[in-house]
């Protein structure tokens, strides 16, 4: 089971600027030796748009020190949560600037095929959520039309979206499972009110990957177990779905800044949670 928990890239590294989760520029290989030793096999990428092209996953050169880091340490990457696409939505763009946010989006999803990357994370939330269906459709057509691109890259684009749960299982419904899903996070659905109920019965079998978090409801970020989140119901449920996905630490970081301590604690607590609750 333990091998199934990761943390979202920059956790184990000190904030920047005050910002939760951005690229750790100043040592994100550290993350690689420092996750291994506290017991770490994996990690979801962060990509932003600022410097996109700059970022060790979008050239060659980058490209093969992440796969040595990967090979020596005994590490994977299955996903990649790209707040690029939030931050530089393509489906709200138009003309010339949409034209190149599509050939980013498309730049991206080769990079994680050349370093196995299985899954990309595409926020439909905040500034990148969909606010009416001109923006739903271009979307949705985008990706229908570069299903065949995705395949080969062995690639599922999934989404973490804002959607009340009749609304999002109506939103997956026009895509394929094969190449599309469902990024289930905790926190973001209890900040919304959301009835785990509610939302497993309508899209619990499009869910592919967890986002491990704990929010207030209306609210931000909190160490996990003091927010909203019901987390023996979320657990519960997806062991009765007998969900094989993986379970990403998407948490509050350290007030006292010991982030590895802190990945340490909510590592145990998730590994308790999906012991108990496993199909």
């Amino acid at each position: 089971m333990i091998g199934r928990i990761g943390f979202m890239q920059g956790r184990l590294s000190p904030m920047f600027e005050g910002r939760v989760q951005i690229f750790p520029w100043a040592c994100w290989q550290e993350e690689f030796p420092v996750g291994a030793r506290h017991g770490f096999r994996m990690m979801e990428w962060t990509l932003d748009q600022d410097r996109l092209y700059e970022n060790p996953l979008m050239h060659a050169q980058g490209q093969s020190e992440i796969r040595e880091l990967c090979q020596r340490h005994n590490f994977g990457i299955p996903s990649l949560t790209g707040d690029c696409f939030m931050q530089a939505p393509f489906w709200k763009a138009s003309g010339t600037q949409q034209v190149e946010l599509k050939r980013d989006f498309l730049a991206v999803a080769g990079a994680c095929g050349a370093v196995g990357i299985a899954m990309i994370v595409v926020p439909l939330v905040d500034n990148g959520r969909l606010e009416n269906p001109m923006q739903e459709d271009v979307l949705v057509e985008f990706l229908q039309s570069h299903a065949g691109f995705l395949a080969g890259r062995r690639l599922r684009v999934i989404f973490e979206c804002d959607f009340a749960p009749a609304e999002l299982a109506r939103f997956i419904g026009r895509l394929h499972p094969a190449s599309f899903g469902i990024n289930y996070d905790i926190g973001n659905s209890a900040a919304l009110g959301f009835s785990p109920d509610d939302e497993f019965a309508v899209y619990g079998h499009r869910i592919v990957n967890v986002h491990v978090k704990d929010r207030v409801l209306g609210g931000t970020t909190v160490p996990l177990g003091t927010g909203n989140a019901d987390f023996e119901s979320v657990f519960a449920l997806l062991g009765r779905i007998d969900y094989r996905g993986n379970y990403i630490l998407q948490t509050a970081r350290a007030a006292d800044g010991d982030h590895i301590g802190a990945l340490d604690r909510y590592r145990d607590m998730a590994l308790d949670w999906v012991t108990r609750h496993a199909a």
